[in-house]
């Protein structure tokens, strides 16, 4: 800070901040920080509540948005056909779904099957929550899943492929009725995924807690807290947690239908 910036940074130290992201949107795996996150209307949200991080306009399948929700605000989704899965990040909010109230406190979460109204409305100090939304894909002679209500276990979680320093905790259960998953990994410092993954399911991700370094595709991305990754199909991906703490990614994918049939 120079002697003549009156306490302030002048034009000439902040433009070399000016211009700079570590957001990156490529053409099969993006990365996006949240110092680049723009808040947006979502049909069904108050104006400034929502932040959709992940759409077909970028080249998903499925969509994942943020919702910032003021003491006692409120929102839903009822769109026709489609799925969601809401997990609270932070605060207090009472949940509808389909006429099922429940209370949720941070780690808590919920799954909506297509044809489910859902509506989230926050406490008094507000709520924050990751959605991930995609048309369901009926399986023939297969009902639709019915909705899950549950709670991220502390601790919980098994040892990812044999790997007690990689615990991975599922959400939604096993099932032919399922098409999505969404897992929560727990890594302690120096843990990694055990090899360089390609596979023809498609990730949503957020970091929630700790950093670490991210392969996608080619590419080598410092990852922090608060970034949301889009990985497509066949992206080669791996990852390691840095630093002194542990790292926790919760990530959605698409299971359980064939390839050649695709979504309706």
């Amino acid at each position: 800070m120079t002697a003549t910036s009156g306490g302030k940074e002048s034009f000439a130290e902040r433009s070399s901040l000016l211009g700079s992201t570590r957001t990156v949107v490529a053409r099969r795996h993006a990365l996006l920080e949240p110092a680049s996150h723009v808040r947006g209307g979502l049909p069904g949200f108050p104006a400034h509540a929502a932040v959709i991080l992940i759409s077909p306009q970028i080249g998903a399948g499925f969509v994942q948005f943020l919702i910032h929700l003021k003491g006692e605000e409120g929102g839903g989704s009822s769109l026709p056909g489609v799925e969601s899965f809401l997990y609270l990040l932070a605060g207090e909010a009472s949940a509808d779904l389909g006429g099922r109230a429940a209370s949720l406190a941070a780690g808590d979460f919920f799954f909506s099957p297509p044809g489910i109204e859902w509506s989230l409305r926050a406490g008094g100090s507000g709520a924050h929550a990751v959605v991930f939304q995609k048309t369901y894909a009926r399986l023939p002679g297969v009902e639709p899943p019915s909705p899950v209500l549950g709670r991220t276990e502390e601790g919980g979680g098994l040892p990812f492929l044999g790997d007690p320093d990689a615990l991975l905790q599922t959400f939604l259960p096993e099932e032919p009725s399922f098409d999505m998953a969404v897992n929560l990994f727990h890594f302690r410092p120096g843990a990694s995924l055990p090899f360089v993954e390609a596979h023809v399911m498609e990730h949503g991700l957020l970091m929630l807690q700790g950093r670490g370094i991210y392969r996608l595709d080619d590419a080598w991305y410092p990852v922090v807290a608060g970034d949301a990754i889009w990985m497509a199909p066949y992206c080669p991906q791996w990852f390691a947690a840095l630093g002194p703490t542990p790292a926790r990614y919760l990530y959605y994918k698409d299971v359980g239908r064939h390839p050649l049939r695709g979504s309706p």
